[in-house]
């Protein structure tokens, strides 16, 4: 059975945009492993329901159904280790950065470009995302990400650490990219591929390593159907 990858999608199945799906999408391509795309929608969790499980990422490996972003890359790690690491020693130390990314720079990134989403969306995906995410957030979309051109700047300044942890590497994994890398850049990818918002600015450190990311794996992030912000 060929290896395959459910992602999320609207309605441009070519426009992958959550960011749990592209670590995996990254992982696979640092341990050279091909997989075919399945575009997975927001109102199709009966499609899901041979994973037992409600949300993408769900990879299906030849025998093995693997559903979540971190069970994934631990799978990818123990099932093709003669393959480069994604993790250099125990995937428990990476636990600290997937909390501050999912905590600091995906929670960040969504007040800022939430309300982006729902155009990109099919009429019931539409419905259910904005009921969804109005209900999460306490007010409607477009309060949620109003004025985000001021507080811009709050937000780049929480991206303080990554841009010391990448003053003395090119990537947090050093001088080459790790599961590290994978989660904080698929946040920004995932900001990328939905809103025309210009995230950060060009000589930010961040930026460069933004540029890297995109560079990776014949640009296979570059390449993806995006904004370009």
């Amino acid at each position: 059975m060929a290896r395959q990858l459910y992602e999320l999608c609207g309605t441009d199945p070519a426009r992958v945009f959550s960011p749990y799906c592209w670590r995996i999408r990254m992982a696979l391509a640092h341990k050279g492993l091909e997989f075919e795309s399945i575009p997975w929608r927001f109102t199709e969790t009966e499609r899901l329901a041979f994973a037992n499980h409600s949300l993408v990422p769900v990879l299906v490996d030849g025998e093995r159904v693997v559903a979540d972003s971190w069970a994934i890359a631990l799978h990818l790690e123990e099932t093709y280790p003669q393959a480069a690491a994604l993790f250099r020693g125990d995937p428990d130390t990476y636990r600290f950065v997937v909390a501050w990314n999912d905590s600091i720079v995906q929670a960040g990134l969504a007040r800022l470009i939430v309300s982006d989403i729902p155009s990109l969306l099919g009429d019931a995906e539409r419905a259910y995302f904005i009921e969804s995410r109005e209900k999460r957030f306490g007010r409607p979309l477009h309060e949620v990400t109003a004025g985000r051109e001021e507080r811009l700047p709050e937000f780049r300044a929480s991206l303080l650490p990554l841009r010391v942890a990448l003053k003395s590497a090119s990537f947090l994994g050093g001088s080459t990219p790790d599961y590290a890398d994978y989660v904080v850049f698929g946040s920004f990818m995932w900001a990328r591929s939905v809103s025309p918002l210009r995230i950060l600015e060009a000589e930010d450190t961040v930026y460069a390593w933004r540029e890297r990311m995109l560079d990776l794996y014949g640009g296979m992030a570059r390449n993806a159907p995006c904004f370009g912000a």
